[in-house]
């Protein structure tokens, strides 16, 4: 019962969570007036839309880069201005489906990298021409965006079975479980990007980084606490507190700057309608090898079957002779390093390291564990598939900011048909 309630406060917090990990997103400005309905920052770019020397008014455009996006229309007058929250590289797109029929912008492409000078601000004048507009059948969309989600619920997927495996041992819902993300990818780039030595150095570093902060805590807090006799619940407030203190402590450290690590937004690679980088590549099968691994670890090692039998019933499995301690603190080790693993990929994926990476995650973490149904790492990574999926194939229809709360709705869905996720087992309840 007690795990139950557990459960049930935890997909309440993650739905409030909702609020706070959707990425940040400008809204559009009225047509009257550029930027009108932005939140004001010190950083912007602005400009305006001609075509025959002519204003073009109600035009799309859009910024994206170091995890922000935002988007405008022009006004009446052919202005537009977009907000951005710090002085770094980001890409602006012309919307060309909300221009006039037989105009499409000059160059090469409706997109283009845009950078600050010493001021805060950047003009951009935006010249439109006559042309043939190339468009995306809405199967090649699909099929790109298929891979995308791919990929997003591996990476997710290494988060989720962690969570899954602390949560099955222990009871423990996690809220702190973001803050490992984040810390596996703020060592990497320490390492990798501020010392500047090789990459595979500052990943094996975020790897140790993220055993080390999975162990310490489990010695240093959730142990002892279990000792005294805290329940599920309270040990849950907690982790809470944690995720806050873990998070502000690494704004402090690092500020609220974005990072990118070496080697971040290369040049895709374009396999038919498909355009993928060889990072996609990398994180993809590095993903699917250490998932294979941990499947193999649950069912083919003396510890792993431990763990799986602490998951089922703690007391059965203390009384026949296991030592639920050690197995814990494994667990806790092997969760770490797989949420610093997590953090690196998704510092490429998003791209950017910044200190509240891992509470953008945290939500999705918990839509997946809850998916699959809950305690169960095989369930995890199934429901983090289908999250990941969902995420970003839904943008074909409804607006990106609203993407991650088209999982939420899959989620609700699935639970009124099975209640118990959909590898999860059956219980009764008194």
């Amino acid at each position: 019962m007690t795990r139950r309630v557990s459960a049930l406060a935890a997909v309440l917090m993650a739905a409030v969570l909702l609020m706070l990990a959707l990425p940040t997103a400008a809204f559009a400005a009225a047509p009257d007036q550029p930027g009108g309905d932005q939140e004001k920052t010190d950083f912007y770019f602005a400009g305006v839309i001609t075509f025959d020397g002519a204003p073009v008014p109600d035009a799309g455009v859009s910024v994206e880069g170091n995890g922000f996006d935002a988007e405008t229309v022009t006004d009446a007058d052919g202005r537009w201005r977009l907000y951005v929250p710090e002085k770094e590289t980001y890409t602006l797109t012309v919307d060309e489906s909300t221009l006039p029929d037989g105009v499409i912008v000059e160059g090469d492409s409706a997109s283009q990298e845009v950078e600050f000078g010493l001021t805060g601000s950047k003009i951009v004048n935006l010249f439109l021409g006559e042309g043939e507009r190339q468009t995306q059948s809405l199967i090649d969309q699909l099929a790109s965006r298929l891979v995308n989600g791919l990929n997003f619920g591996l990476l997710l997927a290494l988060a989720a079975m962690g969570a899954a495996l602390i949560y099955g041992t222990t009871g423990l819902s996690n809220f702190a479980h973001g803050e490992l993300v984040t810390w596996g990818a703020l060592v990497a780039m320490v390492v990798s990007t501020m010392w500047q030595l090789p990459l595979w150095i500052g990943i094996i570093a975020a790897l140790l980084a993220g055993a080390a902060l999975g162990l310490a805590s489990d010695a240093a807090l959730w142990r002892p606490l279990r000792r005294r006799g805290l329940g599920v619940v309270q040990l849950m407030i907690v982790s809470i507190g944690l995720s806050l203190a873990l998070r502000y402590t690494f704004q402090f450290i690092i500020g609220g700057s974005t990072f990118q690590l070496p080697g971040a937004s290369p040049t895709p690679i374009q396999l038919g309608p498909i355009a993928v980088s060889y990072i996609d590549l990398v994180s993809m099968g590095v993903s699917i090898v250490v998932i294979l691994a941990v499947a193999y670890f649950l069912l083919g090692t003396r510890i792993g079957k431990a763990t799986r039998a602490i998951s089922d019933n703690p007391q059965l499995a203390a009384a026949s002779g296991i030592n639920v301690d050690s197995v814990v603190r494994t667990v806790w080790v092997l969760a770490g390093t797989l949420a610093a693993l997590s953090g690196v990929l998704w510092a490429y994926f998003r791209p950017g390291v910044k200190w509240d990476m891992g509470t953008q995650m945290l939500l999705l973490i918990f839509a997946a564990i809850t998916l699959g149904g809950l305690g169960t790492a095989f369930g995890a990574l199934l429901g983090s598939l289908i999250v990941g999926i969902v995420v970003e194939t839904s943008t074909l229809w409804i607006p990106s900011d609203l993407k991650y709360a088209g999982a939420l709705v899959v989620l609700i869905l699935i639970l009124l048909v099975r209640p118990q996720g959909l590898l999860g087992r059956k219980e009764r309840l008194g």
